[in-house]
This record gives structure tokens, sequence and C-alpha cells, in this order.
């Protein structure tokens, strides 16, 4: 293993125009796993104790917030529409 991060290092040390390279996809290799764990520690689909809890989803508020990422929702306006299991 380290005679391949040294063969790396040289190889960076001579060819300078690699840097960017190696640092965008150490990057996005970085995001994308740390995207990939949030979406099974937070999605209520992924169900790690089925013993305890086996529908995640029945126990979720109606103003938890659960995407990443939404576009015009107001969670803490919503109001609850489904009945309790």
């Amino acid at each position: 293993m380290s005679s391949l991060l040294g063969t790396v290092a040289k190889q960076l040390k001579s060819h300078p125009a690699l840097i960017p390279l190696f640092i965008f996809i150490g990057g996005g290799a970085t995001m994308s796993m740390l995207y990939l764990g949030r979406l099974a520690l937070k999605n209520p689909d992924v169900s790690w104790d089925r013993k305890n809890n086996p529908e995640p989803w029945n126990k979720m508020d109606t103003n938890q917030q659960y995407k990443l990422f939404t576009v015009n929702m107001d969670y803490s306006k919503l109001k609850k529409d489904r009945p309790d299991f």
C-alpha cells in the first residue's frame, strides 16, 4: 500500500496538472459516501431494527422533514391527514 502511495506521489510531482483531478474525484467520492450514509440512517424506508420498529414510516411526525432538499414545501405547516396505527 505504501509503495502505491509513493508511486502516486511521484507521479503527482512530475505531473502537477493531475492534482485537481485527484481533488475532485476524492471530493466526489467522499460526498457520495456521505449521502449514502445519510440515506441509510435518515430515510424512513430503511428499517434497521425489524423486531422493535418494523414500520418506521408509521412513526414519523407529519411535520418531520426527511428529504434532503424540498422546493416550495414548509413542513411546519402540514396538518395530520392519516390515521394512527
